[in-house]
């Protein structure tokens, strides 16, 4: 459940200001986990709002032609579904520049919320960025979170921290008690030490442990991921890559991991496997076209099915 986004994806290094050319895809941090998910093999669906302009029909058959269920996405009447652009400087940094105010997505409440979808799904997705982009789409978030828990549907939780959307003692205090709500908390390192005040990995994870997730995977890019189950921590070793675009990498992680967890991998198996197709992702532009499925993820890092 979330926000998406149409992308325009710079063809060349430079600013918004010098760049002419873009190449569109799609966006979302949601969407992208849940295209991800089902390109390793789970059933997925999406709750989110979007215009019926031509971006919102583009996302729209975005869903359907990637299998993603489309029955809780509400097509608002005139309404501008949000955008964004990414632009890539020579020190291999990224630029986004986002017009969202307004959007759809921005108007989600708890109303938008299927309580018998939640209660019939094995698990529910949740972001950060759902919960800063309006005070009516954290209230729903936190709805989802709440009815997901009443019925036993696992809850999955990144808080994917954007400073420019909110200010950091709310963005803390959201995110810590979504931490509380979650089976499964997947911050990066980044955003990790900014909201929990730690530096050291073991420690940041430690101070998402503590607020009772079974499970908290500290995403570390090139350095790999740091898995926390209950008092044991293990380090699972990035995949090598020559990156070209990191853009929804993290994304795809989360929703690779929710795929493999939910066929039948223990936690340590879905974050080996998770950590190949994130890598895989960041090898193409944007943020779904590159996004591998399960056959691809498999032969890259010699996995059985």
């Amino acid at each position: 459940m979330g926000e998406p986004l149409l992308e325009f994806n710079a063809a060349a290094e430079g600013t918004l200001e010098t760049s002419t050319a873009f190449h569109t895809g799609f966006g979302g941090d949601t969407s992208n986990m849940a295209v991800a998910a089902r390109r390793s093999g789970a059933s997925t669906g999406y709750i989110t709002r979007v215009g019926d302009d031509a971006f919102g029909r583009a996302l729209t058959e975005l869903w359907r032609r990637e299998g993603v269920d489309t029955t809780h996405v509400v097509t608002e009447p005139g309404g501008a579904t949000g955008i964004y652009f990414i632009t890539r400087h020579g020190d291999g940094k990224h630029a986004f520049t986002y017009r969202r105010a307004g959007s759809p997505a921005c108007r989600l409440t708890p109303a938008d919320v299927p309580e018998q979808a939640v209660a019939a799904a094995r698990l529910l997705h949740i972001s950060g960025i759902t919960q800063a982009i309006s005070t009516s789409a954290c209230d729903a978030a936190f709805h989802a979170m709440e009815t997901a828990r009443a019925y036993s549907t696992l809850v999955s939780y990144d808080p994917n921290h954007r400073p420019a959307l909110w200010p950091l003692a709310r963005a803390r205090a959201v995110v810590m008690r979504s931490a509380e709500l979650a089976d499964i908390v997947l911050p990066n390192l980044d955003e990790g030490r900014l909201l929990t005040g730690a530096h050291e990995p073991a420690d940041v994870l430690a101070e998402f442990a503590a607020r009772g997730p079974a499970v908290v995977v500290l995403k570390m890019g090139a350095d790999g991921v740091l898995l926390g189950e209950g008092r044991r921590t293990t380090h699972v070793p990035a995949h090598r890559v020559v990156p070209t675009d990191a853009t929804g990498a993290g994304d795809t992680f989360d929703g690779a991991f929710a795929a493999r967890l939910l066929d039948g991998d223990s936690p340590l198996e879905a974050a080996r496997y998770a950590v190949i197709a994130a890598a895989l992702t960041t090898t193409g532009h944007g943020a779904v076209a590159p996004i591998p499925n399960a056959d691809a993820v498999r032969r890259a890092g010699d996995l059985r099915a």
